[in-house]
């Protein structure tokens, strides 16, 4: 028991360094005698617990400087934890959609350069398409996509396009009497549509990424007020082409709501 107590405490202890190294003056790193200082603990000990924490990840030292940061290790717990939130909070909000619209709605984040779907609500339907939590898909042509890079300014969207677009900005190139209906997304057309969808709240899609596939999303907003998440409505053009306009006003709306319960500012 009493090595139980010890190992906790200590545990306890490393967390205090994780936390000194989240202060604001830590932001260029901290060398280990101001994280001793700023803990209160003894030089030597922190420098042990410190090499500990970097051979684990979770903080990571400059070799130049010798200055401390917080590691990969715990950026990824971070992220895992803040989705995982996220995931849970929205669920509620997707089935409104889902009971509303009858359609299947997702939940997505941007990771790297792919859009991800963190979670999916299903509709009655007979047909529902792929399950898309855990795919990765190109951000240019599907609304969540879109939504998700809408925040950006134009020199950053460029630098995306530039790296990440290629054959990936038109994902249907070999399917005769599809590819030639719709004409290649370039990075002016894409411009415009962030722009749209910074003044309207919402993007839509009409067989853009798929054919026969059309789709509305909007931003989810975290407490910082930049963009978390999109909320999509995906289904065939036959049962949700004649309405995107009204889907997309009302997904918005129940994304509005999502941004409220993580507290985001008006």
């Amino acid at each position: 028991m009493a090595n139980q107590r010890t190992y906790g405490s200590g545990l306890v202890r490393d967390v205090d360094l994780l936390e000194v190294l989240a202060l604001p003056e830590a932001r260029d790193g901290l060398g280990v005698s101001r994280v001793a200082e700023l803990s209160g603990r003894d030089k030597a000990q922190v420098s042990r617990a410190l090499a500990t924490l970097a051979d684990a990840g979770l903080v990571s030292r400059d070799e130049h400087t010798r200055a401390y940061r917080p590691g990969w290790r715990l950026f990824a717990l971070a992220t895992h934890a803040t989705e995982t939130h996220l995931a849970h909070l929205a669920a509620p909000f997707l089935r409104a959609i889902v009971a509303r619209l009858n359609e299947t709605t997702h939940l997505c984040v941007l990771r790297a350069s792919q859009v991800f779907t963190l979670r999916s609500e299903l509709a009655s339907h007979a047909f529902r398409g792929l399950g898309w939590e855990g795919v990765g898909v190109d951000p240019f042509t599907t609304s969540p996509g879109r939504v998700l890079l809408s925040e950006w300014d134009e020199e950053t969207v460029g630098q995306w396009w530039r790296t990440f677009a290629g054959a990936a900005a038109h994902p249907l190139p070999d399917l005769p009497g599809v590819a030639e209906e719709l004409p290649p997304l370039t990075l002016e057309a894409l411009t415009a549509k962030l722009a749209g969808i910074r003044k309207r709240g919402y993007e839509t899609v009409d067989e853009e990424f798929e054919p026969g596939l059309v789709g509305v999303s909007a931003p989810v907003y975290g407490f910082r007020g930049d963009i978390v998440a999109a909320v999509n409505v995906s289904a065939p053009k036959s049962r949700l082409g004649g309405r995107l306009p009204a889907a997309g006003r009302f997904t918005r709306t129940v994304a509005d709501r999502i941004s409220a319960a993580l507290g985001a500012p008006r």
